[in-house]
């Protein structure tokens, strides 16, 4: 399991420029059960993603066509940990068995 965060690194106009295409971006991983929950960061600097992969790789990979990435509107941190305790109902996430 990872956390991304996302800290813009330009204008909230530039953000808002590139945020339908960021939009659809987060809807794939969503329909492909790799995105939990995202959201936006409060004062709004930034984001927040929970994603389900394999590997660092992998999230990087995605990462990589994000329209934040590409149009170089976010840095990203990726930190991986391993859930040991969670909410009924959670582990519905483990489809690539990273809570097993």
């Amino acid at each position: 399991m990872f956390v991304i965060i996302l800290n813009y690194k330009k204008s909230i106009d530039e953000v808002i420029n590139h945020l339908d295409d960021h939009i659809v971006f987060l809807e794939k991983y969503y329909l492909q059960n790799k995105f939990i929950c995202s959201g936006r960061q409060e004062p709004r600097t930034g984001g927040i993603i929970l994603c389900n992969a394999k590997s660092k790789e992998d999230v990087n990979s995605i990462i990589k066509e994000d329209p934040f990435y590409i149009n170089d509107i976010a840095n990203y941190e990726i930190i991986q940990f391993t859930p040991s305790k969670y909410a009924e109902g959670f582990e519905k996430f483990a489809v690539l068995g990273a809570l097993e």
